[in-house]
């Protein structure tokens, strides 16, 4: 076993030469090395005559750029996948699930590699980088348990002589196209659970650091994923209209922005594909006077700047109810010493945001709610990082006495910006959170079990935490936000992640105990 870890080791680090997945290393923009496709079980360079430049969010430096691929390859990925399905479905559901150990296994020996290349292309700090990966491997690790998650239902004589029994059969072709905040736990939440299934695949990462995804298909081949199975390609409106409008593909997962999320939904449903689209948020926590304070603020901190906030569970709104409101400075005094530096500095807790279009948005939704009247009770603009001066970087944001109306409340803002209000009561709370169409997350704070229950039984809003800031489910449960973060009928992993890439088949069948009648009996043979 260890010298087969050898070997995989040095392979994934062969891959990330070609890929550039350095840490440290810069190019110009003609200089930098190519992301690849990867389509048939080969890694292959693009013709592309259009390529993005992949760029370092601390440092503004060219890590590789990303072919926008052509209509030729694109199709050249789901003809893989749709020649590789038919011996694919067939093979047994244990050799699947072997494939699926496998994997687990490989990403748990290479979870340091994945979180530099992650830190490095998208900007979050290691120990949040190697939290996305593990993340992820959890659904890997579920997707083992697949000779229980497919099991049917059986009812034997309906009628006289009769039998009814359903099973889940995979789709065909699926694909997916994942955000870049979790270049790595989101690919996980769709390919493994597909392919264990039964299905083939093609993912289209995010053009600002599919690294990750590269470095994962890479190790679900070396697991034994066969080719055709597991494909790649990249671009950006292009590639999605190629995935919702193509006839093979059969199932679309997204994650990501409101619009993209509505736009795949309605352009892939029109085609006639069944769609999980998880989408924007606005989560809120709730602090009730009796919850335990210091648990709620160190909870409140990590959950509304953690990952710079660009988190679709992030909790980036508090509402405090009645004198909790009085926490508010030392709230603000404990996130002012937060460490805002490059993702792979040691002691940081918070790396810069994916570009500087994002680190623009969130000063502009900042200053809005100054416009609007909003308190700023902590400032992180204008935050420069020693020896990271071109990094988009703000620092942790607090804006208190916002109001419902406000742009900064209404839209989310994906930053490290925590805004506040007021509530004089718990159905007041309920009330603001309700009124908001967004249905993610939230959470309440309290030492209360009846207040607890009547949160969770009144507030709606698909995944509720009790003393827990960022209630995201482990696989064995499903993520199940809703309202207007979710589009579609079944959501991600856990059952309802088998259900979405299966189908089911019921058969029924008669077989007349009189067509018995007289048959000769079979009798065990004797040796004479």
């Amino acid at each position: 076993m260890l010298s087969t870890c050898r070997v995989r080791m040095l392979s994934l680090r062969a891959l990330r030469r070609v890929q550039a997945f350095s840490l440290g290393r810069c190019y110009s923009n003609h200089t930098a090395p190519t992301t690849q496709l990867f389509i048939d079980g080969k890694f292959v360079k693009s013709k592309a005559d259009k390529w993005i430049n992949n760029y370092n969010p601390a440092t503004q430096e060219v890590v590789t750029r990303v072919p926008c691929a052509t209509q030729d390859e694109m199709e050249a990925a789901v003809q893989a996948a749709a020649r590789a399905f038919p011996s694919w479905r067939e093979t047994s559901i244990m050799s699947r699930q072997r494939v699926m150990f496998n994997l687990q296994h490989i990403i748990r020996e290479n979870i340091k590699e994945l979180a530099a290349n992650i830190t490095e292309e998208q900007g979050k700090t290691l120990p949040d980088a190697e939290g996305d990966v593990l993340r992820g491997l959890q659904v890997v690790e579920h997707a083992c348990s697949i000779t229980n998650l497919q099991l049917g239902e059986t009812l034997g004589s309906v009628t006289k002589d009769m039998d009814t029994y359903t099973y889940r059969e995979p789709l065909g072709v699926c694909a997916g196209v994942t955000p870049f905040n979790f270049p790595a736990m989101i690919p996980l939440w769709m390919f493994p659970l597909a392919l264990v299934c039964g299905n083939t695949f093609v993912v289209k990462p995010s053009e600002q650091d599919p690294g990750a995804c590269m470095m994962l298909v890479k190790m679900a081949q070396e697991a034994g994923v066969p080719d055709g199975v597991l494909n790649v390609i990249h671009g950006q409106k292009e590639a999605v209209d190629f995935i919702c409008d193509h006839p093979t593909i059969r199932a679309i997962s997204f994650v990501g922005s409101d619009f993209v999320g509505s736009y795949i939904h309605e352009r892939g449903s029109a085609n006639g594909k069944r769609v999980q689209s998880n989408m924007g948020a606005k989560n809120h926590g709730v602090i009730m006077p009796d919850a335990n304070k210091e648990h709620t603020i160190n909870q409140l901190v990590g959950a509304a700047f953690g990952a710079a906030g660009q988190r679709c569970m992030a909790l980036s709104t508090a509402i405090f109810v009645g004198e909790s409101k009085k926490w508010l400075p030392e709230i603000t005094e404990r996130a002012r010493k937060l460490k805002v530096s490059g993702g792979a500095e040691k002691g940081a807790d918070l790396g810069p945001l994916i570009s500087p279009e994002a680190k623009q948005r969130v000063l502009d939704l900042v200053q809005s709610g100054v416009d609007e009247g909003a308190e700023l009770l902590l400032d992180g603009r204008g935050l420069e990082v020693e020896g990271y001066e071109k990094g988009n970087f703000v620092a942790p944001t607090i804006l208190s006495e916002v109001k419902p109306h406000m742009k900064c409340y209404t839209e989310e803002i994906f930053g490290p910006v925590l805004v506040t209000l007021s509530a004089d009561t718990l159905d007041e709370a309920i009330d603001i959170i309700n009124n908001n169409p967004y249905g993610n997350g939230t959470a309440i704070f309290t030492t209360s079990g009846a207040i607890a229950r009547k949160f969770q039984n009144q507030i709606d809003v698909g995944q509720i935490g009790i003393n827990v800031p960022i209630p995201v489910p482990l696989p064995m449960f499903s993520f199940t936000g809703s309202r207007a973060s979710f589009r579609g009928d079944v959501n991600f992993y856990g059952k309802q992640g088998i259900q979405f890439y299966t189908q089911l088949k019921t058969i029924t069948s008669l077989w007349r105990q009189e067509d018995a009648a007289g048959a000769t009996p079979t009798v065990m043979p004797t040796m004479r």
